[in-house]
């Protein structure tokens, strides 16, 4: 790679998205012994999709959220990325699964990114795939009665995990990642 684009910075990026709802995550709690524990919740079928970008060599992310996926939506994703990490001496290796809105022949892909994709079901190697318990956790025990209430709490559960690229870089930094992004630099 660094051949085919000389005197470029080469950073590795990985990209993944988490379909989040006002579904309740329960967690277990410490109670007193003979208390009848209660968990208010109301399962309703309405979704609201993070999109999740790290750079695991720092911990830096770049997230959105969005309505749904597809191709057209995976497109504003990219270009928001792009329009924030891109620039004439930085190539950035995108690392990502193999879904069905990632097709980037439907796709036009930004200017200093190419794609890396991951061999099939194989999410133990996607860094990204990391960041969605954080955002769980966020939800936990907790009553979220509307996709806005919900969106209040993640976003301010991404302002904390965006203050502390060092908890992010511990999650997603896998060794062999680290070795390729030194081996690049």
């Amino acid at each position: 790679m660094k051949l085919r684009h000389p005197g470029k910075k080469i950073e590795i990026w990985a990209e993944d998205e988490a379909r989040l709802g006002l579904q309740p995550v329960i967690r277990r709690q410490w109670f007193k012994v003979g208390s009848k524990p209660r968990a208010r919740h109301r399962i309703q079928y309405k979704w609201i999709y993070a999109y999740g970008f790290v750079h695991p060599a720092s911990g830096r992310t770049h997230w959105l959220l969005l309505p749904s996926v597809s191709c057209k939506i995976m497109q504003i994703a990219l270009e928001s990325f792009a329009r924030e990490y891109v620039d004439d001496d930085t190539l950035i290796v995108l690392l990502w699964d193999r879904a069905g809105f990632h097709q980037t022949g439907n796709m036009q892909v930004p200017e200093g990114i190419e794609f890396f994709p991951l061999p099939p079901y194989t999410p133990e190697l996607q860094p990204a795939e990391r960041l969605w318990p954080s955002l769980h956790e966020a939800m936990a025990n907790r009553w979220i009665r509307t996709l806005d209430h919900l969106e209040e709490i993640l976003v301010e559960r991404i302002r904390a995990l965006i203050q502390t690229p060092e908890q992010t870089q511990a999650l997603t930094g896998f060794g062999w990642i680290l070795s390729a992004q030194n081996a690049t630099s």
